[in-house]
């Protein structure tokens, strides 16, 4: 009968515990290798997944991000520049920037989530780095981006 691949991973958690004097580099790499595969599984199967138009740091964009006030829903609007994506898989997240009032806000978005109902680009933008971070230094004029060509 063939083991499942539960049933190693058990196997192996089981073995570390009961003789940890004979644990070898071969089992503990083995081990770590198994619970990634185990968490790429559950990340493939289980988080659902979103398709949003292709961005990256420097692009102008609006998030439709789903509010919930007791009973009721709402969408509300994020516009602003993306100052980075971070991360990958389930923990992959994108950062925008705005002026409201005068005041930066920043709020970090999950891609992996079901609050958001919607992403359009509104503008593409030339930057020359993946994290912006010296962005939330400009003002007035120097805080603006140039927007791409085709």
């Amino acid at each position: 009968m063939k083991k499942s691949f539960l049933d190693k991973l058990l196997n192996i958690k089981k073995n570390v515990f009961l003789q940890p004097q004979k644990i070898s580099v071969k089992i503990i790499k083995r081990y770590r290798e198994m619970k990634q595969e185990l968490i790429q599984y559950v990340e493939d199967n289980f988080i659902p997944k979103q398709e949003f138009p292709k961005f990256k740091a420097g692009d102008t964009v609006t998030v439709s991000y789903r509010i919930v006030e007791g009973s009721k829903e709402r969408i509300q609007q994020f516009q602003g520049v993306v100052l980075q994506i971070n991360g990958s898989g389930a923990t992959k997240t994108f950062t925008v920037r705005k002026m409201s009032s005068g005041i930066g806000v920043e709020r970090i978005f999950p891609f992996a989530t079901p609050m958001i109902a919607g992403l359009t680009v509104n503008k593409r933008g030339v930057v020359r780095r993946a994290r912006i971070y010296y962005f939330r230094n400009l003002t007035g004029k120097k805080a603006r981006i140039k927007e791409r060509r085709g």
